[in-house]
């Protein structure tokens, strides 16, 4: 009867990390796709900061994956949902906002999730991962109340910035000097 529950227990942490890994995998494919747009429209030091908010989602999904792995499951490779595009640069922001914040609601249920089904460990993992989508949202949180006060001036100031990023492995979290 007890390793059934342990069994039980596993098997919904394991649910809610491929959840999130699901998420991930659609925040990759959105901001990649905002990315290269933005780049395109000549808006590259935003282009950049999105490519790297997108390096900082692979290494969530990579590290919900190991997570998985561990407790002996198999890591989701779907998204959650599909990516929107062609969206145009007034709104990118607000969206991206949204979503983080979205994000962040549910990996906190999902800690809630693991912490009473008793592992200490996810709950570290969803504590740190909850923090750098903050810092996400900050940014984009930012960004969209720059571009809806400020409007056409705000974006002229970053037109024809590079976008170069270079060899990133970092992320964005690691370039504003977190990890």
């Amino acid at each position: 009867m007890a390793q059934n529950s342990k069994e039980q227990r596993k098997a919904k942490i394991i649910d809610v990390l491929n959840e999130a890994r699901g998420m991930e995998l659609q925040a990759i494919a959105q901001y990649m796709n905002q990315h290269y747009n933005l780049d395109d429209m000549d808006y590259g030091e935003m282009a950049a900061k999105v490519k790297l908010i997108a390096i900082d989602e692979m290494r969530h999904a990579e590290t919900f994956a190991e997570r998985i792995k561990e407790l002996g499951g198999e890591p989701t490779t779907d998204y959650a949902g599909k990516a929107e595009r062609s969206q145009k640069v007034t709104t990118i922001f607000s969206f991206d906002a949204q979503l983080e914040d979205d994000t962040i609601d549910a990996y906190n249920q999902f800690l809630l999730v693991c912490r009473e089904n008793g592992d200490s460990i996810s709950v570290k993992l969803f504590e740190a991962i909850i923090d750098e989508e903050q810092v996400h949202f900050n940014y984009f949180d930012n960004a969209s109340n720059h571009i809806e006060k400020l409007g056409e001036t705000y974006l002229a100031r970053i037109a024809g910035t590079p976008s170069e990023t270079g060899l990133q492995t970092q992320g964005f979290v690691a370039a504003q000097g977190g990890e």
